[in-house]
């Protein structure tokens, strides 16, 4: 395949309670409709609330099925919990393996590998990472595999939680603890991809798009798809708008472009709350 296509979009938040969040997806959709890529990533928070509302995993698999191309999947802290740090209060709720096998009964593979057009793609449950869980483990051991099969191919890494903010030994805070991937962890996985020829790394979480190199790796953060979340409530890094992230994968070269699909809208956090009738 000398062309491989591939969109992602992220940070769905889908339930059937939130019309607008569905109906920003539904833009999404005929955009992909619109330019049939080769596949879609959703790259996590599928779900609004996985861990206490099942249904809401079944009804974003649901409105996934409809895309008219293939789709992968990572789990986000809204779909299975999220990382215990060193730092900062416990995190509500804890990445579970009982959330994590919910996850892939209904949605599907919570990571996963490939080769396209002279690329490794790798996907990864960034929310296991640092919980101990043995499932931990065993995608460490898996992952140290799929990079030993890399060979001299470029790779590009997607999993729900950017790396780091600028750099791999950013100091840590309670805030920014559960927004990357937490150290120690973190820097175990940076040292597993140090001698490979690491392209790209795509995430999403933070809701704001940012792109950005270091070294020799583009981070790439997709918005979230569904809304975008205030300064009061979040500090600016980069932009905030909702939308979706296009790439264009040949042998030795990448091409992204950020899109806002059309018709799709900048809903607040504010108006989620208010249609929960709380802190969310």
């Amino acid at each position: 395949m000398p062309e491989f296509r591939l969109t992602q979009i992220s940070d769905t938040h889908l339930g059937r309670r939130f019309p607008g969040l569905v109906s920003n997806f539904h833009r999404v959709c005929e955009h992909i409709d619109t330019n049939r890529p080769d596949l879609v990533v959703n790259s996590g928070d599928v779900a609004f609330d996985g861990p206490t509302s099942r249904d809401d995993v079944v009804f974003a698999k649901g409105l996934h099925d409809a895309l008219p191309v293939a789709c992968r999947y990572l789990p986000g802290n809204h779909d299975i919990g999220d990382n215990p740090t060193e730092i900062g209060p416990a995190p509500k709720p804890p990445v579970s393996e009982a959330h994590r096998r919910q996850f892939c009964d209904i949605i599907g593979e919570d990571h996963w590998s490939f080769e396209a057009a002279g690329w490794r793609f790798i996907g990864l449950n960034a929310l296991v990472m640092n919980s101990g869980l043995a499932f931990e483990a065993e995608q460490f051991d898996w992952l140290a595999s799929e990079i030993a099969q890399t060979s001299c191919k470029p790779v590009a890494l997607f999993l729900h939680k950017p790396v780091f903010l600028d750099l791999p030994d950013d100091p840590e805070t309670p805030e920014t603890s559960i927004r990357y991937v937490p150290q120690p962890v973190r820097a175990r996985l940076i040292d597993m991809f140090a001698h490979v020829d690491l392209r790209l790394i795509a995430s999403g979480h933070v809701h704001q798009r940012r792109d950005f190199t270091w070294r020799h790796t583009r981070h790439v953060w997709a918005p979230s798809a569904g809304f975008v979340i205030n300064d009061q409530r979040q500090d600016r890094i980069a932009i905030k708008e909702v939308g979706l992230v296009e790439y264009r994968f040949q042998p030795d070269s990448l091409e992204v472009r950020h899109i806002k699909a059309a018709g799709q809208r900048d809903i607040d956090i504010e108006e989620i709350l208010a249609q929960m009738g709380g802190e969310h």
